[in-house]
């Protein structure tokens, strides 16, 4: 009865424990599809859970940090969903391939055109962002869920490190160290015109190869036609002697 009793307890700790951990797992969350380097471009996906039993995720709006404005933002189309990108002017114009953008996306909203995210369901929303800042090592993104049943749920509370998870944390995206790209491609810049220079250099060198040779062959052959005129003078001199 003891051992019964002691085994039915710890199954219902274990439950309660599960009960209180599962919600800190289930929040809107950023991650990217590969690398989020620093002054480059990348794809993140809003992975979004249905935390609901008798409703579904009907609407995700996701607001783009006004501090870090990034000029390039494009959503990938989903079937089910309707979606609607909202631009704002911008306090101080972005640089972008050498041109001034005076505008960027602030946030971009997806709503469902049928049943949504249903119970027991997640659903990814991918976004192309660039270029990501290069003075920060992350991004928050604030989130608002909307239910079928009106329930909305605002993902907007920033983590601080050295504290506790908040209750409705927003989606953060760190961002790895830049990548050298462009020493790269300088670098292979470099190693083609090295390659170009030896390749020239080694059909230079093949022609005055060939240039040396020619003037050898030429040589020789004039010194056995030489030759052979010295030979035929002798014999003829000698026929008219003896004649």
């Amino acid at each position: 009865m003891k051992a019964s009793r002691i085994a039915a307890a710890a199954a219902a700790a274990g439950t309660a424990v599960l009960a209180l951990s599962a919600p800190a797992f289930a929040h809107v969350s950023v991650q990217p599809e590969g690398a989020a380097a620093k002054g480059g471009f990348a794809v993140v996906d809003f992975k979004v859970p249905n935390e609901r039993d008798n409703a579904s995720t009907t609407r995700l709006e996701v607001n783009l940090p006004a501090d870090h404005p990034i000029a390039s933002v494009m959503p990938q189309p989903l079937p089910g969903w309707k979606v609607e990108v909202t631009k704002s002017k911008l306090d101080k114009p972005l640089t972008m391939h050498g041109e001034k953008i005076d505008e960027a996306v602030t946030k971009v909203t997806w709503t469902a055109d049928g049943k949504g995210i249903e119970p027991g369901y997640f659903q990814k929303f991918p976004l192309s962002l660039g270029t990501l800042p290069e003075n920060t090592d992350e991004l928050v993104f604030k989130a608002v869920q909307t239910y079928s049943n009106k329930e909305v749920v605002r993902w907007i509370e920033v983590p601080k490190e050295g504290q506790e998870e908040p209750e409705n944390p927003a989606p953060v995206l760190q961002l790895s160290a830049a990548t050298d790209d462009h020493h790269a491609a300088a670098s292979a810049g470099k190693t083609e015109n090295t390659a170009g220079k030896t390749e020239k250099t080694a059909a230079a060198e093949t022609s005055g190869s060939d240039s040396d040779t020619t003037a050898r062959v030429l040589g020789v052959v004039g010194i056995v036609i030489g030759v052979a005129g010295v030979a035929y003078g002798v014999l003829a001199g000698r026929r008219r002697t003896t004649a």
